[in-house]
């Protein structure tokens, strides 16, 4: 797997001189010509105003769209050329998913929809059950494995969200604005949850339109009409040995 020239890290997914377009009546770029690579065990937050291309670029990292130019690599496989069935392999296995309105299924129980991504892996029932409790047990729902999403607060459904996104154990958590739809306080809390399992070795792309959401994480990427503008590096990242990089180690996009 290819290493990260500034960390030295391997590179959990990474996007090569990405281009896409849409034509509603006109052609809009929605990306032009962007690179950035998510170092294993980062936490990268993208930001920019409405149009800039943060929903394009997620929707490619998470295989929901292909580029026209460039291409998009998650865990080492190239994903562009891969068949629709094998794109979703790939969805179920290496990205989990974290979305402002949660996607819940309002039927089914925390635990229950924590199980959902693993049933179609071929995981044994009570396996699956055993780690839909150790993983709602992680994120502090360890009490509300039999609560419907209606009988949990928004903080509490995004949890539900969080261990569901965790459930095949992927290479990246891709989460599209996770405390849109909370509260200050609650929105607070599930930035320390991320923050935690950052810590403990999850990589992480998160888009947001909240200054004080992006800062949890290591670096902001910010985009301005579909190009990368600048890249902020909030944590200065480790090189090889596990030291600070010199100052002219540069930031790749």
């Amino acid at each position: 797997m290819a290493q990260h020239a500034s960390t030295g890290r391997a590179i959990a997914a990474a996007a090569e001189g990405v281009e896409k377009t849409y034509y509603l009546g006109e052609p809009v770029h929605a990306l032009d010509g962007v690179s950035v690579s998510l170092p294993t065990e980062s936490f990268t937050a993208v930001m920019g105003p409405s149009g800039s291309g943060k929903s394009t670029l997620m929707n490619l990292f998470g295989c929901l769209d292909t580029p026209d130019e460039g291409t998009i690599t998650i865990g080492g496989e190239l994903a562009d050329d891969l068949s629709d069935t094998d794109r979703a392999r790939l969805r179920g296995t290496e990205i989990g998913f974290v979305f402002q309105t949660f996607n819940l299924m309002p039927r089914l129980t925390a635990a229950e929809n924590v199980t959902l991504p693993m049933v179609f892996h071929d995981t044994g029932h009570e396996d699956r059950h055993e780690r839909a409790h150790r993983l709602l047990d992680r994120v502090g729902l360890g009490d509300r494995l039999d609560h419907k999403p209606t009988e949990l607060s928004g903080g509490q459904r995004q949890r539900v969200a969080i261990a569901r996104a965790l459930a095949n154990e992927p290479t990246i958590i891709l989460a599209d604005e996770p405390t849109g739809n909370l509260d200050t306080e609650t929105g607070e809390q599930i930035m320390e949850l991320f923050s935690d399992l950052n810590d403990a070795g999850t990589t992480i792309l998160m888009v947001t339109h909240e200054r004080h959401v992006a800062e949890a994480a290591d670096r902001i990427v910010h985009l301005l009409d579909g190009q990368i503008e600048t890249v902020e590096q909030l944590v200065e990242p480790p090189d090889e040995s596990g030291t600070a990089p010199s100052e002219d180690g540069g930031e790749e996009q």
